[in-house]
């Protein structure tokens, strides 16, 4: 016996001590993992069924356009993240996005009118002003959002309608004052554009931002206050962590992202449009967090997993638009809606030790009707724009009732197997 254990140190210790590291990070970043799995496999599908097969024959080309789309959308992300995690909502990233870019051009129409007029680029020293104006306005409206739930009372979900409702018209005002009546201010600076346009430097930022992010909310006191605030705000608030100044960071964050977010946005526009800049973008956030792992119920998730979940909707959004070829951002609601409350359903709370039945008693079965009615109409809708012309073998009804009859006989399986559940044991 003495033997073998003497014979155990001529193992090398990488083997003992970095197997059972390498298993702790597995099962801490699965989540993740998953999702890179999801996101190959969402782009084979791509390649499958667009008739042009993008990403096969321009495969550079389409990375640059999902790298370029998924650093913007991931800035913003970030901080529905932060938010989320903290155990806050924030409905105002869309507005705020359109609020932080329209004061960007502003700002460069104010201090330099006679460039912007002629659709010349305006002085240098004009760009990091605009930005610097655009990242105060950020801090300034997360302030607004801790002052309205911290100090007026008002639950996240109203504050941040409030301002997602306010701030888009306040910015449509401001621009029609500032320019003549056009609610529309359009430019043409090759330096300015060349932020938004340039693959580098929206990843650079998104990247830059990411990692301190992280170091953040992993390295820090103040993001382990951050998760604990999300936890159990009361709790927190016992042990004496100051959770009102904790959400002001957090709605801080938040906001000034999405003001950064509206720069790029309207550096790639080359104008910016209050009404329609940056619209339902804040489901996006939403839903690239969720996807990511963050709970919305608070406390919980990670800066990797929000940035792949962002990269997941980016590359499915990128898919919608390369298979479905005529009017594709009809869709584009439809799906990002699916996939969040898709993301929720699977990592919904277990109750006493066992997850809740998706589909219990009359409820269960009215709302299987209820997908079931949507799958027919979505695969009737959507069917034949995936199939493309020259595929009419199927016509919309009978994709309809073949998407209705398999959404049924799905979810007749899901609820026999949960009701074949044992109960937990008392």
């Amino acid at each position: 016996m003495a033997g073998q254990v003497e014979n155990l140190s001529h193992f090398p210790p990488t083997a003992v001590s970095y197997a059972p590291k390498a298993s702790i990070l597995l099962k801490r970043y699965r989540h993740e993992l998953g999702l890179l799995l999801t996101i190959f496999v969402c782009m084979v599908i791509t390649t499958i069924a667009d008739k042009e097969h993008n990403y096969w024959g321009n495969p550079s080309g389409c990375a640059v356009q999902i790298i370029r789309q998924t650093s913007m959308l991931g800035i913003f992300s970030l901080g529905a993240a932060i938010v989320i995690i903290a155990g806050g909502i924030d409905l105002s990233a869309g507005a705020v996005i359109a609020f932080g870019g329209s004061i960007c051009v502003m700002l460069m129409l104010i201090l330099d009118r006679a460039h912007m007029e002629a659709q010349t680029q305006v002085h240098f020293w004009v760009l990091p002003v605009a930005i610097l104006g655009t990242l105060v306005v950020g801090f300034l409206i997360g302030s607004l959002h801790v002052w309205l739930i911290t100090v007026i009372g008002l639950p996240p979900f109203v504050a941040t309608l409030a301002t997602l409702v306010g701030l888009r018209s306040l910015a449509w005002s401001l621009v029609s004052n500032v320019n003549n009546n056009n609610p529309m201010i359009s430019f043409s600076d090759s330096r300015f554009r060349y932020l938004a346009q340039s693959v580098w430097i929206p990843a650079v930022v998104f990247i830059l931002l990411a990692v301190g992010t992280w170091v953040l909310l992993n390295c820090t006191v103040t993001g382990r206050h951050l998760y604990a605030v999300g936890g159990n705000e009361q709790a927190a608030h016992l042990s004496g962590i100051r959770t009102d100044r904790i959400k002001w960071l957090a709605y801080c964050l938040s906001a000034m992202f999405s003001s950064l977010a509206g720069v790029f946005y309207v550096a790639d526009l080359s104008s910016v449009d209050p009404g329609s800049l940056g619209k339902g973008y804040e489901l996006n956030a939403i839903a690239a967090s969720v996807v990511g792992g963050c709970s919305l119920q608070g406390g919980t998730g990670s800066v990797p997993g929000a940035a792949l979940g962002a990269l997941f909707l980016q590359v499915v959004l990128d898919g919608i638009g390369k298979v479905i070829k005529v009017n594709s951002a009809m869709f584009e609601g439809m799906v990002v809606g699916l996939v969040l409350v898709t993301a929720v359903a699977l990592n919904r709370p277990r109750t006493g030790g066992a997850r809740r039945k998706l589909f219990p008693g009359v409820l269960g079965l009215v709302n299987i009707l209820n997908l079931v009615l949507l799958a027919g109409a979505l695969a009737a809708v959507m069917g034949p724009n995936f199939l493309g012309k020259g595929n009419d073998r199927f016509g919309a009804n009978a994709l309809g009732w073949i998407g209705g009859i398999g959404a049924l006989i799905v979810l007749s399986m899901v609820r026999m197997a949960e009701s074949r559940e044992r109960k937990p044991a008392a």
